[in-house]
């Protein structure tokens, strides 16, 4: 049992670990140390395996640019390889809601298994030149409406 102060409530710092198998495989050498810096983020974004909320870990673009020290674009680019390499998957897109409120999409860390699944391990399989599908956000206008 871990340290609790006195109102119940555990001294110990949250953090994460990377399993050195996931560090040696092709596609992590194949990411921009941007996109690996931002997988360490997305780890800590997972409550663990009591909590288990992997497929519903929000983390937008501004947020990740925050905390890495980085730019929105270069944030952008570096979600996007990781997706490109399997390590991350998007189940649920952001939004801009009605009342304005955005809501940032929400990601599966395919290294870790979802409520009752196993995990997907989906960057053991990928090869170079054979990247993953890239969910992006749609554009709104049209190049044609633009002036």
């Amino acid at each position: 049992m871990g340290r609790k102060d006195k109102k119940g409530n555990s001294t110990y710092e949250h953090g994460t670990y990377m399993k050195r198998r996931v560090m040696e495989t092709d596609a992590w050498r194949a990411m921009s140390p941007k996109a690996q810096v931002l997988y360490i983020w997305l780890r800590f974004e997972w409550k663990g395996s009591k909590f288990n909320n992997n497929g519903k870990i929000q983390f937008s673009c501004r947020q990740a640019a925050c905390r890495i020290g980085i730019g929105v674009n270069a944030a952008m680019r570096a979600f996007h390889e990781l997706q490109a390499k399997g390590f991350v998957v998007i189940t649920r897109l952001g939004a801009l809601g009605v009342e304005g409120a955005a809501r940032g999409p929400t990601y599966e860390l395919t290294e870790i298994g979802l409520p009752n699944k196993a995990p997907r391990n989906l960057y053991r399989t990928w090869k170079v030149g054979s990247d993953f599908d890239v969910r992006r956000h749609q554009s709104r206008c049209k190049k044609s409406d633009i002036p």
